[in-house]
């Protein structure tokens, strides 16, 4: 283990350290060191310009805990090296989840030295997320229990550090607990979405002055008026009383200074002082707007007896968002809601997966699924997920954890705190329109759901508040419903099986928080494998169609504000499952498109890229000996599609804007059944004005089909948390994919990484189509090639270079 992983483990030498870190030091008349304020802020994102230390690295897993563990003279040496994120579970597969691998307590340790350099600092550890329940040791010395997997906590440590090693104990209790989501006595079959314990979220050491900014909350206020302003709330923490400081805040567009403020304040006593300022004068900004998501930093600085000692960066973006009776608008102009939930949940480690991997599940909806908005379902999801919503332009519906199930008092304590920390580490966010403050589907609690909604407006006022509602809880829902925005899970369906929507209810702005899913239509009922990729062609073929029936439908009604349609990718669950993973996803588990998400693909402008995605598979093979059928769909945003068979015209269609007018670029229909000879080739041909401007050919040649592999990335951190995806499935020799195929796949890897997922892999069940993760090593650096051989097919390799730390692990 090595004796000093915060110091020695840097690239930074102690002197470097200290250099780059601070401009200078700072003492009151009391000789109390107040600290610095850093240089090394300009790629922070949000947060005070803190030393922050990450401490994902060099941990320790001891397996189950044991009282002894947690004792600051503990042998760990027998213990393993694992890094954070990371998971109790063990080597999971991507299906077959057994909560009992995860249901126990568990000891992790962290051996670590604090710099001499930060004598007079205070000191905190901070966690972004424990599954389920937390409760860390420093030096033996036990500190509170933090229960609840989804949200921060955090603890100053400064008093119970010393010089020399110090040890960091955690005990992280995974079982069902009375905590939300869970706590129901059906245990882990109450809650539609399998809770794997650990350490999930990164974990860090910050080193903060005497007096610092622990929080800052910019408001645009007034966005579209010429006297717009920003509201500041200011939180300053100080071991100090009867000091006098300066709060000074800027609103910064790159290097240039729109408008600032400033205020004295006496701190009349140690603790928690709240501060209020406000930005004015604000002129010539650009709308954050899901096409042009453009951000801004405040940036709000503490100064005592005329030096800075402090600062906070906080990233925003000006736009207004609101529910009306006929619809959502955003900066003024109807926007219709067009949406995916999301489940964070992973194959092979739950939700322990790094910052980069988080990302790409919103580039995903917002670039590839054309989605506008995403809800968090059905908890606080991972803050990379919502910075990248930021950036990207994706709109965000963030809820409290839970699913239909109200505990006790304690169990609705803990729910009302859950409720105020994500509202205060989350609402700063541009890309967050709406709070969820109901439990997800659960009945009327009319006391414990005016708290949750009075804690929202109290620490925010500027969203509306919601939760989704089902058929039952919509009965009589006015003599206890008191939300904002009326949020309907509409799940039923019409005589002749199509995809039912009700209307608006009266009086409130109303939109669809959950619809589709994976029911059976006609025949409304659940069946466990329905939208599989190696399942029935018919329910592949169908998923599609119900989802753009859905959003077709539900734009019907003016009302609507649109729909957030269930769900973007499969999940790990207990509940109307095959294999104990739920496949309503309009991508698989791997993140990896499926039919389904044909229609999704196809709702983008044509300006920005012209695609076809046709509904089916060119296959004739024992599960569609005649072809694709009759009348089946092809999407599309171009206007005009034709068709060749064996370089023969076969159809020349037009977009069906009869049944289905209402979207912006309807699905056309074409009959492709061939019963006497079995054609090979199918080309299609996208017109938009008379014009061509794409195309798409497709085999059903078998015996020229190939192997496919393809990374994410092509460069990964080196500090042996950073992780990338590795597609491989089996193709035509086009491209397009082979549900049916079949072949083991084995995996080799050189260089300074590991393997996260099965290997060898069965392609039978996944549907020809599966992805690994590759996981970088700790403080390396170099080539990784993965060598990838399909049983049939032959093999193909893949080259990330990892790139190392190189001072990369300061945060600010």
């Amino acid at each position: 283990m090595p004796a000093d992983p915060i110091a020695e483990d840097h690239s930074y030498s102690r002197r470097n350290f200290i250099q780059n870190c601070a401009v200078g030091m700072v003492a009151l008349s009391s000789g109390t060191l107040l600290s610095c304020v850093t240089t090394r802020n300009a790629t922070a994102k949000r947060g005070a310009a803190i030393l922050k230390f990450s401490l994902d690295q060099h941990w320790l897993f001891g397996g189950k805990f044991t009282p002894a563990a947690a004792a600051a003279d503990f042998d760990d040496s027998g213990f393993k090296p694992i890094t954070i994120p990371h998971t109790v579970a063990g080597d999971l597969s991507w299906q077959d989840w057994d909560p009992e691998k995860w249901q126990d307590i568990w000891i992790y340790r962290r051996h670590f030295t604090i710099p001499e350099q930060l004598k007079g600092f205070r000191l905190f550890l901070h966690f972004e997320g424990v599954m389920v329940s937390a409760t860390p040791s420093v030096n033996g010395h036990e500190l509170a229990e933090h229960q609840g997997g989804y949200l921060p906590f955090k603890y100053e440590i400064t008093d119970l550090v010393k010089s020399g090693q110090n040890i960091l104990a955690i005990k992280v209790d995974s079982r069902w607990l009375n905590v939300p989501p869970d706590g129901s006595k059906q245990g882990t079959k109450a809650v539609d979405y399998l809770e794997v314990g650990g350490i999930h979220r990164p974990v860090s050491l910050e080193a903060v002055p005497q007096i610092f900014l622990s929080d800052v909350f910019a408001k645009p206020v007034d966005v579209l008026k010429p006297n717009r302003r920003i509201d500041i709330k200011c939180t300053l923490d100080s071991a100090l009383a009867g000091k006098t400081v300066m709060v000074n805040v800027k609103l910064i567009d790159g290097d240039k200074v729109i408008t600032y403020t400033e205020k004295m304040i006496n701190i009349a006593k140690a603790g928690q002082t709240e501060l209020d300022l406000s930005l004015t004068k604000i002129t010539n900004i650009t709308l954050w707007h899901v096409d042009n998501p453009k951000l801004y930093d405040v940036i709000t600085t503490v100064s005592a007896e005329g030096q800075p000692i402090h600062n906070h960066k906080t990233r925003i973006g000006f736009r207004e968002a609101k529910f009306e009776l006929d619809g959502f608008y955003l900066n003024g102009k109807k926007l219709r809601l067009f949406g995916l939930n999301r489940h964070e949940v992973y194959p092979y480690v739950g939700y322990a997966m790094p910052g980069r991997v988080i990302r790409k599940d919103a580039e995903i909806l917002k670039k590839l699924f054309n989605c506008n908005v995403v809800r968090c379902s059905h908890y606080p999801q991972n803050e990379a997920f919502l910075d990248a919503c930021d950036e990207l332009g994706l709109m965000a519906w963030e809820e409290v954890p839970g699913w239909q199930y109200i505990g006790d008092d304690e169990w609705k304590a803990i729910l009302l705190q859950n409720t105020r920390d994500m509202i205060i580490r989350d609402r700063n966010h541009p890309a967050v329109i709406i709070w969820g403050t109901r439990v997800n589907e659960s009945p009327n609690d009319v006391e414990l759901y005016h708290k949750t909604k009075a804690i929202a407006k109290e620490l925010d006022g500027s969203r509306p508040t919601s939760g989704s509602m089902t058929p039952d809880s919509r009965k009589n829902w006015e003599r206890n419903w008191h939300e904002d925005v009326f949020a309907f899970d509409d799940y039923h369906s019409e005589p002749d099986g199509s995809v039912g929507i009700l209307k608006a209810v009266e009086g409130y702005p109303y939109f669809l928080a959950e619809a589709v899913g994976q029911y059976n239509y006609p025949a409304r009922k659940y069946f466990n494998a329905y939208y599989r990729r190696s399942a029935d062609l018919n329910f592949q073929q169908l998923q599609a169609i119900v989802h753009a029936q859905a959003h077709h439908k539900a734009a019907a009604d003016p009302r609507n504000s649109g729909v957030i349609a269930w769900c973007a990718f499969e999940y790990a669950s207990l509940l109307n499952q095959y294999r104990a993973v739920k496949y309503p996803g309009v991508a698989d588990v791997f993140r990896i498109p499926k039919l389904g998400a044909t229609f999704y693909m196809s709702q983008g402008d044509p300006k920005n890229g012209a695609v076809i995605h046709p509904n089916f598979y060119w296959d004739f093979g024992k599960k569609s000996p005649n072809g694709p059928g009759k009348n089946v769909a092809i999407f599309s945003n171009c206007d005009e599609l034709r068709l060749f068979v064996d370089d023969s015209e076969h159809a020349t269609v037009k977009p069906d804007i009869t049944n289905y007018g209402n979207l912006k670029h309807p699905p056309f229909f074409v009959d492709l059944e061939f019963t006497d000879a079995k054609p090979i080739l199918l080309k299609i041909d996208g017109y938009l004005n008379g014009s061509k401007i794409t195309s798409r050919s497709f085999s059903a040649d078998i015996k020229q089909d190939q192997f496919f592999l393809m990374t994410d990335d092509k460069e990964i951190l080196g500090d042996g948390s950073d992780a990338t995806k590795i597609v491989f499935r089996i193709t035509d020799k086009y491209g397009a994919p082979r549900p049916f195929a079949v072949g083991k796949v084995d995996f080799e890897i050189s260089g300074p990484a590991s393997i996260v997922g099965d290997n060898p892999f069965n392609l039978a069940e996944s549907g020809g189509a599966a992805a690994i993760w590759i996981k970088s090593k700790t403080n390396s650096s170099g080539s990784i090639v993965l060598k990838a051989t399909h049983a049939n097919l032959g093999a193909k390799t893949v080259k990330i270079s990892v790139r190392p730390t190189s001072g990369d692990q300061f945060s600010i």
